[in-house]
């Protein structure tokens, strides 16, 4: 007879349940979260002369420039750049890639163009410990791919009065994913960022990136069609309200720009979605109800679709490749 096919015999239990709850003072397991070891800083810090500043400059207008993609010149199997690698490996098949063995601080032209033509490939790669890899370094890397920000020590940073919430809540979940300066006539292909100083892995400060060929892929071949007739609205309205809130200068006059809502990346031909949920405010050519619900559609992918997510844990000295136009985070 095949097994399986037999009713089961039911036994009368003979063990007996004491009338008795067992009541926890605390966690059974006495697990307390939080056993990573983070630096405290306090008043002193030995990066000190790198920490964000807001001077009281002003930058011209936007102008457009001659561009040529270096990864065109990469090498399709990457073989210049991975010549020397120890390990290579993926984060999944859509996204992030981490390359071992390889010092960016030593890299030929050649290495380079591959090391371009791999973001654009991959949306993301990553390189533990390049201690070698200095500030001066990293920006002459960038002035490779394009030109780099005008003043390159400056960033976005929040001083918070004692007792008050984080300034993110004042944003929802699909909103802080973002790719950098999207309002721009040309926004930029390839940003770098490496860690000086941070929590250690299981500490927090993950980031996550979100593959856009990926999000274009995952939508159908008639919302494909449809949103390739379309374009976009990239404002940096909202940015400069938030720097004048603060009292800070607003260093170029704000521009709302209008790009295509798919883009074809020229490294690879692959198409994406060119979406921004931090800086678009409508599409344009259709009432607001489907604009509005255009951009429900693409924030949800992006937020909400894992399994086009690459997530890094980062180490000091880590540094990380992005490409723009592929990924937002």
């Amino acid at each position: 007879m095949a097994p399986g096919l037999v009713e089961p015999q039911v036994q009368p239990t003979t063990t007996s349940t004491p009338n008795t709850v067992i009541k926890a003072t605390g966690n059974m397991h006495s697990y307390v979260p939080g056993r990573t070891i983070v630096k405290k800083h306090d008043d002193t810090y030995e990066h000190e002369d790198l920490r964000p500043r807001f001077p009281d400059i002003k930058w011209p207008a936007y102008e457009e420039i001659p561009y040529v993609d270096k990864g065109q010149l990469g090498d399709p199997s990457f073989k210049n750049l991975l010549a020397d690698a120890t390990d290579v490996f993926d984060y999944n098949p859509k996204i992030g890639t981490e390359v071992h063995g390889v010092d960016l601080a030593t890299l030929t032209n050649a290495q380079k163009n591959d090391l371009a033509r791999l973001i654009a490939t991959r949306g993301v790669v990553f390189f533990r410990n390049q201690h070698n890899f200095d500030i001066d370094q990293q920006r002459e890397l960038g002035k490779i791919f394009w030109r780099t920000t005008q003043v390159w020590k400056m960033s976005m940073s929040y001083s918070l009065a004692k007792g008050s919430p984080d300034l993110r809540a004042l944003f929802t979940p699909t909103f802080l994913w973002h790719s950098d300066v999207t309002y721009e006539i040309q926004p930029p292909s390839y940003t770098s960022l490496k860690v000086l100083s941070g929590p250690p892995r299981g500490g927090g400060g993950d980031t996550l990136w979100s593959s856009q060929y990926a999000a274009y892929d995952m939508l159908s071949p008639h919302m494909q069609r449809y949103l390739e007739s379309l374009t976009a609205l990239h404002s940096a309205e909202l940015q400069a309200q938030g720097s004048r809130d603060l009292g800070r200068t607003v260093r170029r006059e704000p521009v709302t720009t209008e790009h295509p809502l798919i883009r074809t990346n020229p490294v690879t031909g692959w198409k994406s979605i060119f979406f921004n949920p931090g800086f678009v405010t409508k599409i344009v050519g259709v009432p607001k109800t489907e604009s509005d619900h255009i951009i429900g559609l693409l924030n949800e992918i992006v937020a909400t679709s894992p399994e086009i997510h690459a997530r890094f844990q980062w180490e000091e000295g880590d540094v990380a490749f992005w490409d723009n136009r592929a990924t937002v985070r």
